[in-house]
């Protein structure tokens, strides 16, 4: 297996979540914006690039000016209210772009000359992502920059559960996931295979996710397997599994059983099956019922 891409990838496996991070911007009138300072534990994402949303709390201070501090809240039309000043529309700015504005405003009630403007993210809720199925902490997870990927984002939700940790051999998460979301105001859809994206062979697939997606990982397909089998029952399913692999993986036929006639009964999507008599070498479907026989001699 080749080695993992970057460390944030091998915390998909691990289940280490990634820390919610913080970060300040500070601007003065008609000055750039400057970069958001990061807070504690946010050195590996910087926070400038992200862009303020209803349900974020924050908290404004003024150089020099402790009486001018606020924490508030970010409303859901994108304004906040600053005392007297009044309502100011910060939604959909950066944190550095929010700090100038406020410092505009300062400046041209007259409430401080030319003031020095610093917020601080102190609650991520107006940019989330859902992260639905087999993960470890599945929930709405804080977009803290516009730049997150999907590995941030699994990550962040403490992996995909594994097979040694799932409650039953259909708890376990699958190879997928599926993201789901609007881009350029059209419905957006995606499939990504996560072995590859964990192993960097399809470093494509490691998609920035977008405020009001959905990201959901399946449960792992499952097999059947019953007859003269040593370990009958189900069995989670790996991708490219064969009828050869899907029997040894349950410890092969015992000494009556044998491989040939080994028959699997298949649905096909109403409330039949259909049986078949596959070759050692065909794939394993999801949901197949493999039944190894009696050897007649």
């Amino acid at each position: 297996m080749k080695p993992f891409a970057s460390w944030k990838q091998a915390a998909i496996v691990i289940g280490i979540a990634l820390p919610l991070l913080a970060g300040a911007a500070t601007a003065t009138p008609g000055s750039a914006p400057d970069a958001a300072a990061p807070g504690v534990g946010s050195a590996e994402l910087p926070q400038s690039d992200y862009r303020l949303g209803g349900g974020d709390t924050i908290r404004i201070t003024v150089f020099q000016i402790p009486d001018l501090t606020l924490e508030t809240r970010v409303g859901e039309s994108g304004e906040m209210s600053y005392p007297n000043i009044g309502k100011v529309k910060v939604g959909g700015l950066t944190l550095g772009d929010a700090a100038d504005e406020i410092a505009k405003q300062l400046d041209r009630h007259e409430i401080a000359k030319h003031p020095q403007v610093s917020i601080t993210l102190l609650q991520v809720r107006g940019n989330q992502v859902s992260v639905l199925g087999q993960v470890n902490r599945p929930g709405r997870i804080p977009l803290e920059t516009t730049s997150m990927r999907l590995s941030d984002v699994l990550a962040a939700a403490g992996g995909v559960i594994n097979a040694a940790n799932a409650a039953t051999v259909d708890g376990a998460g699958g190879d997928k996931a599926v993201i789901s979301g609007v881009r350029d105001d059209k419905p957006f859809h995606r499939v990504v295979d996560l072995p590859s994206l964990l192993t960097g062979t399809e470093p494509d697939d490691d998609i920035i996710v977008a405020n009001g997606d959905t990201v959901y990982v399946p449960p792992a397909p499952i097999y059947y397997i019953y007859g003269e089998v040593q370990r009958p029952g189900a069995y989670r399913i790996k991708s490219g599994m064969t009828v050869r692999q899907a029997l040894a993986l349950a410890g092969g036929p015992t000494n009556r059983g044998t491989e040939r006639g080994i028959h699997v009964e298949r649905p096909d999507g109403s409330d039949e099956a259909r049986e078949l008599t596959p070759a050692m070498n065909d794939p394993i479907h999801a949901n197949d019922v493999l039944h190894v026989p009696e050897s007649l001699f």
